[in-house]
C-alpha cells in the first residue's frame, strides 16, 4: 500500500521557517513528479512546488526564493524548505507523488502550518 506521510508543520511567527517532510512507504524513484500543495479555508487547492525523477523543480509565484523543495532518494523522502513565512502562507500543506507505473496520483493527510502576524 502506498504511503505519503507529513510532518513539521506547527504554528511560527511571520518571518520563521518550518521544514516539512514527506516519508514514502516506497522508493520515490517510483515516482514523478513529487510535491507538495496546500489549501487555506475556503480556497482551492494549489500547487507551491513540485520536483520530478530528474531534479526539475516548479514554484508557484507566491513561494518563489522563499521555499526550497528538495528530495532525499535514500531516505525516501521529500522535503520543503519555507523561509521567511507570511500568514498567507498559513494552510494545509498536502504531500503529493503521481506513480510512474500506474500514473496514478497519490496524496498524504495534511499537516497543518499556521503563520501568525
Amino acid at each position: 500500500q502506498v504511503q505519503l506521510v507529513e510532518s513539521g508543520g506547527g504554528l511560527v511567527q511571520a518571518g520563521g521557517s518550518l521544514r516539512l517532510s514527506c516519508a514514502a512507504s516506497l522508493s520515490i524513484f517510483n515516482f514523478n513528479p513529487v510535491g507538495w500543495y496546500r489549501q487555506a479555508p475556503g480556497e482551492q487547492r494549489e500547487l507551491v512546488a513540485s520536483v520530478t525523477d530528474a531534479g526539475g523543480t516548479d514554484y508557484s509565484d507566491s513561494v518563489k526564493g522563499r521555499f526550497t523543495i528538495s528530495r532525499d532518494n535514500a531516505k525516501n523522502t521529500v522535503y520543503l524548505q519555507m523561509n521567511d513565512l507570511k500568514p498567507e502562507d498559513t494552510a494545509v500543506y498536502y504531500c503529493m507523488g503521481r506513480r510512474k507505473l500506474t500514473k496514478v496520483t497519490y496524496w498524504g493527510r495534511g499537516t497543518q502550518v499556521t503563520v501568525s502576524s
